[in-house]
């Protein structure tokens, strides 16, 4: 087996070797061996940083993504919490969705004031009444 050392982990990966160092440090990765005072990675470890990028993308927390592996560092995937992640990004879609709708609504409203077009000033009551909802507001 080909063993990399940090720099090339680094290139391949792009995450910084002080981000690699932390990786392992909280157990998300593991160095085999060192080669001098650089550490020395397996294959698998490229395959683990994929996945852990794409779980901070998923907006799952690092303590998240570390109970996603088993102890032989290999994925073992929670299904239901990927469910349930996947629910949540629907709703932020949704919403995001709306917002984009509704500020392109605004930037191209013929009213001649933002304050006069109906359309801003649902948009003002939404925003309050889910910011009231929320306790944020």
């Amino acid at each position: 087996m080909r063993l990399y050392d940090i720099g090339e982990v680094a290139t391949k990966s792009g995450v910084t070797p002080a981000t690699l160092r932390y990786y392992e440090d909280i157990g998300l990765i593991t160095s085999l061996s060192r080669k001098g005072l650089r550490r020395q990675f397996g294959p698998e470890t490229l395959l683990q940083l994929s996945l852990i990028a794409l779980g901070k993308a998923a907006g799952f927390t690092l303590a998240e993504i570390t109970g996603m592996f088993g102890s032989d560092g290999q994925p073992d995937l929670p299904r239901a919490d990927l469910h349930k992640r996947a629910d949540q990004l629907d709703k932020q879609i949704k919403n995001l969705s709306t917002l984009r709708d509704a500020m392109r609504h605004v930037a191209n409203c013929p009213a001649p004031s933002h304050m006069e077009c109906p359309t801003f000033q649902r948009l003002l009551n939404a925003v309050q009444r889910t910011r009231v909802a929320a306790g944020t507001g």
